[in-house]
């Protein structure tokens, strides 16, 4: 995998000392509660070792697979915990959430194991899988607006309407509770964790996490990753109160988050030790590197902590065992393909190019052997003759080539200029 740049890191120290006056919404009895409710219901997922990121940090890496949880993600533990606790006549009334998809599918399911109606507001560009999944699940699914932010607004209009129960995806104290039972499993399965790092958008997970694992054992670091486009939670903590990031942009849909939640913004500035922000190429070669070395599919958003680890490796050496956090694997095969090739792309694996070549018989098979020495694999290739920038006896040629890395990309456009043709930019 190729380095890629880590964005701003904001450290809880850089936070108002006034978070510790802010009595906790949450605290340890509501997680314990919550795992007790979440019997029977939620999975204890399987923690994976991670051998490639040991090596890159030099000392253990574990994944904790929450893409492996019920629904695909860790949403339906906090769905639950929140549902569970209605009392019957709010039950009666039903009740509507709003979702990319994750925390759509988890209130759908939870609904339907407590015999709840459930309506669930989507954004018009949601994964049709994470669609077609919450629809399967019994809920009324409702398309509106770009972001999750718009489809919130629109759960909100209707629990205002209809008397529906807001099941919040994050700013809640029984669904950060419900979250935090992640953090009990990690402390059992791993007790000797000394870093825990997790992928952020509206604070949910991170912070039922960061709140169970602090309160038994205050020694663990625990870490935020945002997606550099949709980083709403360090200008938050520099201004000491929630700050809407305007048109968040990320492919993570995930931790696409324009603001955080007032409840776990209070319990991460108080808990989380700092947060880190990852690029896009980061992202894409963390997926790339979960499916092809660790056998496991993860989505966006929960490849954000892995892409923590590929990007600084040197902020975590000498502070394992690290627990990586995978929050979810619910990936649209569309956005899996894209994905892949980025990361591949980002990694040194895929390369494009444009060159011109003398429009001639034979002229596409030299240029292939030439390709065929360097060992470079063709994957696809476009011949253009009748552009009206070429010359009359010159042909361009778009070729698409799978490689072994950043070295053997230089490799093979080197071969290509000694052989006399010139790569267009």
């Amino acid at each position: 995998m190729g380095p890629a740049a880590t964005g701003p890191v904001v450290s809880e120290s850089e936070a108002s000392d006034s978070a510790s006056a802010v009595p906790d919404s949450v605290v340890l009895d509501d997680v314990l509660r919550a795992r007790k409710t979440l019997a029977g219901v939620a999975r204890t997922t399987p923690m994976e070792g991670g051998r490639h990121l040991s090596e890159l940090v030099a000392g253990p890496v574990h994944l904790k697979c929450e893409n492996l949880q019920r629904t695909g993600s860790f949403k339906v533990r906090g769905a639950y915990t929140r549902i569970a606790g209605l009392r019957p006549g709010q039950r009666a009334a039903g009740v509507v959430a709003a979702s990319a998809g994750n925390h759509a599918q988890g209130v759908a399911l939870a609904s339907r194991l407590l015999g709840v109606p459930a309506t669930v507001f989507m954004p018009l560009g949601a994964p049709l899988p994470k669609v077609a999944a919450t629809r399967a699940y019994g809920a009324d699914v409702r398309l509106t607006g770009h972001v999750v932010d718009e489809a919130l607004a629109e759960a909100e209009a209707y629990a205002r309407e209809t008397g529906a129960v807001l099941v919040h995806p994050f700013d809640h104290p029984d669904v950060v509770a419900g979250q935090g039972t992640v953090g009990l499993e990690i402390l059992e399965q791993c007790p000797e964790v000394r870093t825990i790092v997790v992928g952020v958008g509206g604070g949910g997970l991170v912070a039922g996490i960061a709140l169970a694992v602090k309160s038994l054992r205050p020694d663990v670091r625990v870490v935020g990753v945002q997606a550099e486009g949709a980083a709403a939670y360090p200008p938050s903590l520099a201004a000491g109160h929630p700050v809407a990031v305007e048109a968040p942009v990320t492919m993570a849909d995930g931790i696409r988050v324009g603001r955080p939640g007032d409840v776990p913004f209070a319990l991460v500035r108080k808990y989380v030790d700092e947060i880190r922000t990852v690029s896009e190429d980061a992202i894409a070669s963390a997926l790339l590197l979960c499916l092809e070395r660790a056998k496991l599919v993860v989505e966006p958003a929960g490849a954000s902590p892995v892409a923590a680890l590929l990007a600084d490796p040197a902020a975590f050496r000498g502070r394992g065992p690290v627990v990586a956090v995978l929050s979810g694997g619910n990936v649209d095969p569309l956005l899996l393909q894209r994905v892949l090739r980025h990361g591949m792309a980002a990694a040194g694996r895929y390369m494009s190019l444009r060159l011109r070549v003398t429009d001639r018989p034979g002229a596409l098979a030299t240029l292939l052997a030439v390709l065929t020495v360097a060992d470079a694999n063709v994957l696809d290739v476009s011949h253009v003759r009748t552009d009206p920038r070429l010359g009359l006896t010159e042909a361009e040629v778009e070729l698409h080539l799978e490689t072994k890395g950043p070295e053997h990309c230089e490799e093979v456009t080197a071969a290509l200029r000694d052989a006399g043709y010139p790569v267009l930019a």
